[in-house]
């Protein structure tokens, strides 16, 4: 085992004993000391650090890799002090898709729409109906809403539970008196459809399987044309996902116009949404224009009152 390789076992498991799961660092820094092995480098250098972030596409992003990289020389630099640490600014950021903000007369038209699906007494229509719905009101990612259980769903008290493997843990989403009544029509329709379930999930397929992401997003696609949101045989344009931003959006919106103290809520909105670090969350304050304008306008008031 070479000294490299050591020294990563060591610096892996001072992470995870800081209780960082740590499973996507390890790997990419695993390929990375496979990569000074194949060279005969005992040592870390800016030069060959470069050489390996830039050796792949930029899934996973350069940016990435080179944080990665970074950390762990950083780290080596308090035991050889010939290890060179990469600069940060060696690779250009990647950038975030600019989110689709959904008017609510958009998000009305493919709600609607998807009640339009035949056949007129299939499952499948409710189903897409709620599901798009449910993403819209509760902030939740496509695939969190796509893998809750029946049990995870607690329409008495109103609750669900979105479990994340990725990170080891899971948070609760209340949900509004509405939607609890939507979900509970949805639920009873599921079940007199299917009698006896298929599947635990509680959003399911028309034969009661699970849904599939690709047919789901087939299904968004067509319905997004349908309403004008798209062109036909163009995949570009809002997305599922944007139903989550617009989610995000509108509550900090809702916050400035309510005079609350946004950066104080942050850190709420960021569990509520299931953030795992509040900069995330603060992405969105940039990411829209109406966000920046309100916080432009809060920054000028404070300069005001300190003149």
């Amino acid at each position: 085992m070479s000294r490299l390789r050591t020294a990563l076992e060591r610096y892996i498991g001072m992470r995870q004993g800081l209780g960082y799961k740590y499973d996507g660092p390890a790997k990419r820094l695993s390929e990375f000391v496979a990569f000074t092995e194949a060279r005969g480098a005992e040592t870390i250098t800016a030069d060959l650090a470069m050489e390996w972030v830039t050796s792949m596409g930029r899934q996973p992003s350069w940016s990435i890799r080179l944080a990665d990289v970074r950390c762990f020389a950083q780290h080596l630099t308090h035991f050889d002090p010939l290890t060179e640490v990469p600069p940060s600014d060696a690779v250009a950021p990647a950038r975030r898709t600019k989110p689709y903000i959904y008017s609510e007369v958009e998000i009305h038209a493919l709600l609607a729409a998807a009640l339009s699906l035949p056949p007129a007494n299939a499952l499948r229509r409710w189903t897409y109906h709620c599901l798009f719905g449910l993403i819209a009101v509760a902030g939740l990612r496509h695939s969190e809403a796509l893998s809750l259980l029946r049990a995870d769903v607690d329409l008495d008290q109103g609750v669900l539970t979105i479990r994340e493997p990725r990170f080891g843990k899971s948070r609760l989403v209340p949900l509004h008196a509405t939607k609890i009544a939507v979900l509970s029509g949805y639920a009873a329709r599921r079940d007199a459809h299917l009698g006896t379930p298929r599947s635990p999930y509680f959003f399911v397929a028309e034969q009661g399987g699970r849904l599939l992401h690709q047919y789901v997003h087939r299904v968004f696609w067509r319905l997004s044309r349908q309403i004008g949101l798209r062109q036909e045989g163009n995949r570009d344009g809002p997305r599922i996902h944007d139903l989550r931003h617009r989610f995000a959006v509108q509550t900090l919106i809702n916050w400035h116009r309510a005079g609350e103290d946004v950066e104080r809520e942050l850190p709420v909105l960021s569990t509520f949404l299931g953030h795992t670090n509040v900069r995330d969350t603060y992405w969105y304050l940039s990411a829209v224009p109406e966000l920046m304008n309100h916080a432009v306008r809060r920054l000028d008031k404070r300069w005001e009152a300190r003149s």
